[in-house]
């Protein structure tokens, strides 16, 4: 390990109308908001939330300064992806709390029920529940499987 080795990773979300995001958060996923950093007219700079025992951390878009969300770009390069116990009723909650269905859960190959959403703020995310544990050679086996 060097000086210099990494100790956590953030998500860092970007959106527009952080506050709503949040709320959509906390109603879909069960996100705790930790801390808020709002400029005097609202505008968020930075929040954190909890999902479990992780941090997400999101602000405002901040154009001026070259921050944007997805609605931006018509579109996001990257997904947050979220193991739960029940998938299915994480992707029915998430759905009443505003989200859109993109993907059915449904049984993966790597050893996972999955599904997909994407929020009303342009961002994906992936939940999956473990089913099935599977090495890496057999997980590479059936990927294989899938294009011959």
């Amino acid at each position: 390990m060097t000086a210099n080795a990494i100790h956590e990773v953030y998500p860092y979300l970007r959106v527009r109308n952080a506050a709503a995001a949040i709320e959509f958060y906390q109603q879909a996923f069960g996100a705790v908001e930790e801390f808020r950093m709002a400029e005097p007219g609202g505008r968020i700079g930075h929040a954190e939330l909890k999902f479990g025992s992780q941090t997400v951390m999101l602000s405002d878009e901040y154009p001026e300064y070259g921050i944007q969300g997805p609605e931006a770009f018509e579109g996001t390069g990257s997904s947050v992806h979220l193991h739960v116990e029940d998938v299915d009723a994480m992707t029915k909650q998430a759905v009443a709390a505003g989200a859109k269905l993109v993907m059915e859960p449904k049984d993966q190959f790597y050893g996972e029920r999955s599904s997909k959403v994407l929020d009303p703020f342009g961002h994906e995310w992936l939940l999956g529940s473990h089913i099935e544990d599977v090495s890496h050679e057999e997980m590479q086996r059936r990927f294989s499987a899938m294009f011959e």
